[in-house]
């Protein structure tokens, strides 16, 4: 695998290869063409070169899915910039906080949510550039806003160097802010060269476009299908939360690769009504960010039995970093989740203890990872960076990924759960100290606890432990509308419990495992 091309250079192979072909679907809507959509990105690069950008610059967008947003994504890095995509559903306060912490030159946000972005903005002190989208939708929100204005003179696309940075991904923090993980182009390319080796695709797949772009599930659908001149096929929030329209969907546009979180997948073989619909397309179904309940991995493997399974783990630090094919049918009597498997050809793994040194074949230890796609680092963040690493004798930087697993099997790792405070939810990953921040803006609260606990059917359970200033107790739709304002949807509590004071510990702290026990 080479990693020397820039992570956008494929994609402008394949614009030159397959011109005409398809390259992203708005279902029910809109297409674009690979020459329109290399063409739109180029006009972009073009504007924000004017604006100032210059390599090694960090460009954000604030748009909801759409083809805008890829087109966005490639003008940014032909720019020779890193894009910085943000939760078009996450409060405006917190977008802010992230453009303002990487220090964008140039945002592009939709109209429908610039006054209050830039008045978060404004409050941070953070003065970029707006290029603001009447709408989005076919590309035509963006061919708008760059029309609004002169046309910009021809630049050429930059050709980034492998250690430049492609990407910034904010994750939960642990103190309550998010922080972004800075990916390069060779992180990100033998991560896309690996995907292609393995899943083997063609400018005749149909990639589904389930994830959001702020998430790093959305690396492989995007710049893999684009690399090979395939089409992407893009869901949208609401489709993707109904099983019902996401199965319709899946056989109507002739989905051949698709990826997503099991609970999604979870849903579709519960309650999409799958025998009702032809999925001859569907080769490949992937699946990663959390355990996918055994159970349900069986009803959906017996309901499409023709797909190849594949159980992709990996932190966005990394992105996919181990794979484990599921072998069919899923016995009757399996109960135990899959492994996660080995790890990636572009990577290496180990497991050691606390101090770092390897553990007996078969022992539980922290999954560490070092290799061409291990992130940079953290944004403005060097002591947290510092402490995600580890440098053995041989001075080789390793992650730690703070999953703790076993070697079953030489180079086969099984999944036992998180070292520290962060669960995967919904396939994203959680810091519960940020969820707790969240809370503690509440005037009323006087103490707030955050604990998981595992579920069969979410595959965790996220309850709030509260205590008021004044004893008094909130409702839930109170509680939930805070929380909406402040917190991501997939970062509120399940459950809101309260109590007159919280157990501590003899030092004073919040007793969590008492916690746990109250359940």
């Amino acid at each position: 695998m080479t990693t020397s091309r820039p992570l956008h250079q494929a994609f402008i192979d394949a614009a030159a290869r397959y011109p005409e072909r398809v390259a992203v679907v708005e279902p029910g809507s809109a297409t674009i063409a690979y020459r329109e959509l290399d063409r739109l990105s180029d006009k972009l690069r073009d504007r924000l070169v004017e604006l100032g950008v210059v390599p090694g610059d960090r460009v954000g967008f604030y748009l909801r899915k759409s083809i805008d947003g890829i087109a966005a994504m490639y003008g940014i890095l032909k720019a020779g910039a890193a894009y910085v995509p943000v939760d078009p559903g996450a409060p405006p306060g917190r977008n802010a906080y992230i453009m303002q912490n990487c220090a964008v030159r140039v945002a592009l946000v939709e109209a429908q949510f610039e006054e209050r972005f830039r008045a978060e903005l404004t409050a941070l002190g953070a003065t970029p550039n707006l290029i603001v989208l009447p709408g989005v939708g076919g590309g035509d929100g963006l061919q708008t806003a760059l029309d609004a204005e002169a046309p910009a003179s021809a630049a050429r696309s930059v050709e980034s160097r492998s250690e430049d940075l492609a990407y910034i991904l904010y994750t939960s923090g642990s103190t309550g802010r998010p922080k972004g993980v800075m990916l390069s182009h060779e992180n990100a390319v033998s991560f896309v060269d690996w995907c292609s080796e393995v899943f083997a695709p063609t400018h005749e797949d149909r990639f589904s476009s389930h994830a959001p772009f702020h998430f790093d599930l959305s690396i492989l659908d995007v710049h893999v299908s684009l690399k090979h001149g395939a089409a992407l096929v893009l869901v949208t929030e609401d489709a993707g939360k109904d099983p019902q329209r996401l199965a319709q969907l899946i056989a109507n546009e002739k989905i051949s690769i698709w990826y997503s979180a099991p609970s999604i997948l979870s849903l579709l073989a519960q309650f999409g009504g799958l025998p009702g619909y032809d999925f001859a397309r569907l080769r490949t179904v992937l699946f990663a960010g959390e355990v996918f309940p055994v159970k349900h991995l069986r009803t959906l493997t017996e309901l499409w039995p023709h797909p190849r399974y594949f159980n992709l783990y990996g932190p966005t630090e990394t992105n996919v970093c181990t794979y484990y094919e599921v072998e069919l049918p899923v016995p009757a009597e399996r109960t135990a989740p899959y492994p996660i498997g080995a790890v990636c050809s572009h990577l290496l793994g180990r497991v050691v203890d606390e101090d770092g040194k390897l553990v007996p074949f078969g022992t539980e230890g922290e999954l560490c990872i070092t290799g061409r796609g291990v992130m940079q680092g953290y944004w403005s963040l060097p002591e947290q960076t510092a402490r995600g690493f580890f440098v053995d004798s041989n001075e080789t930087r390793w992650y730690r990924t703070g999953d703790i697993v076993v070697e079953e099997s030489p180079g086969s790792y099984i999944y036992r759960g998180r070292r520290d405070r962060m669960v995967k939810r919904r396939g994203y990953r959680v810091e519960l100290g940020e969820i707790e921040a969240g809370l503690y803006q509440h005037a009323a609260v006087k103490e707030a606890a955050v604990v998981a606990f595992p579920d069969e059917e979410a595959g965790v359970r996220i309850v709030a432990f509260l205590s008021a200033q004044d004893g008094q107790r909130l409702s839930l739709i109170e509680m939930k509308r805070f929380c909406s304002e402040r917190l991501p949807l997939y970062m509120i509590p399940d459950k809101f419990s309260w109590h007159d004071a919280l157990p501590k510990t003899s030092t004073d702290k919040i007793d969590y495992q008492r916690l746990k026990e109250m359940g």
